[in-house]
């Protein structure tokens, strides 16, 4: 019996340092053998945001102990990996550097392939992780810098549908955290908050709701949580907003994706209907909710990553460097960072499609 690929993955691209093994079952499945993930949230905590020269700096100091860790946790000697893939963007350049370098320097000293990969890229095929998915899906991938859906036709094959023009989701969910005083990072406390409140009690703008296509907008939606805060008087109050707040989103992604089911059916009239979630903002429990909900109204099957394997890890990345390994996609050493690197190149560039910041 031939032996099956190992792949070491790592990501860097913001503020978690994250290394991964990862390989293949009997059935041909994806199997993770280690996947650790080191977080920064302690250094950036007191600055309410990700700094990146600190990010960088933290990611050097750790990223061969998380390494190490991976290797010792997973059983597997560096020699027998069979390709590296390390994320190359998007993302903050400094941050992406570290883990870039450390993975071209691996690459090089066992001599074994390397494999430069989209962060987004690694988010859009982490369902495949622990779900069965064909092409091709739609996709919503939604985190703190990016909020796009997209045709996913097959392996590095994407056609964006509709995309965030201004702020992603993710981030009116930190900025919002922020403005109700919730410390960094506050995005997923929303949810938490919102359970205590009043979901009616304040009626916050839904920008081009109605118009734009699939596209989205949060900007208004961040102004107006802004205003609001200025004169909340009490805990009553933020719980209020909160539960306003999340109720909107709910609203916005719900009449957003269904617009977007209707785009992917004139693409693809007779193939399955899947429907990707993925990316941190995934996480979010009464988001999920919905878009099943939405799912089950139009046909689709709703497929989500687990809970764990939403926000930044390797094995996402370890994912993709398995699936580019089987069909000999590898790069050259000299591959640089790409801190905007949109999956659908050829879509014009809007500030929410692929830039991590």
């Amino acid at each position: 019996m031939s032996k099956k690929p190992i792949i070491l993955g790592i990501e860097s691209s913001c503020d978690e340092t994250a290394v991964a093994l990862i390989s293949e079952n009997k059935e041909g499945r994806p199997e993770i053998l280690s996947n650790i993930v080191s977080s920064q949230v302690d250094i950036h905590k007191e600055f309410g945001g990700v700094v990146p020269e600190l990010a960088a700096r933290s990611h050097i100091e750790k990223i061969d102990l998380i390494a190490k860790k991976a290797l010792d946790e997973s059983g597997i000697n560096l020699n027998d990996v069979d390709a590296v893939a390390t994320t190359a963007g998007p993302g903050l350049i400094v941050c992406l550097s570290v883990g870039l370098n450390f993975g071209k320097a691996i690459a090089a000293s066992i001599k074994k392939p390397f494999i430069a990969v989209n962060h987004l890229e690694g988010h859009a095929l982490s369902p495949k992780l622990n779900s069965k998915v064909k092409y091709p899906y739609l996709l919503l991938l939604i985190s703190g810098g990016h909020t796009q859906f997209l045709s996913v036709e097959g392996l590095g094959k994407y056609k964006r549908l509709g995309t965030t023009i201004d702020d992603a989701a993710g981030e009116a969910f930190d900025k919002t955290a922020k403005l109700l005083g919730i410390e960094f990072p506050g995005g997923p406390q929303i949810e938490v908050l919102a359970k205590k409140g009043d979901p009616t009690k304040f009626d916050l703008p839904k920008p081009i709701i109605n118009k734009g296509g699939c596209n989205l907008s949060f900007a208004g939606l961040k102004t107006a949580i802004l205003r609001i805060t200025k004169n909340i008087k009490n805990e009553k109050d933020k719980y209020d907003l909160a539960a306003s707040f999340q109720k909107t989103m709910e609203e916005i992604l719900y009449k957003k994706s269904k617009v977007a089911f209707h785009k992917f059916n004139n693409i693809h009239l007779d193939k399955d209907k899947t429907f990707v979630v993925a990316g941190g903002v995934a996480a979010n429990k009464k988001i999920r909710e919905i878009l099943t909900k939405l799912c089950e109204e139009e046909n689709f099957e709703a497929i989500f990553p687990p809970i764990n394997l939403c926000g930044d890890n390797a094995a996402m990345i370890a994912l993709t460097g398995l699936e580019k390994f089987k069909q000999n996609q590898f790069d050259d050493l000299d591959f640089p960072a790409k801190p905007r690197w949109q999956l659908d190149e050829s879509a014009a560039f809007l500030k929410g499609a692929g830039i991590k910041i």
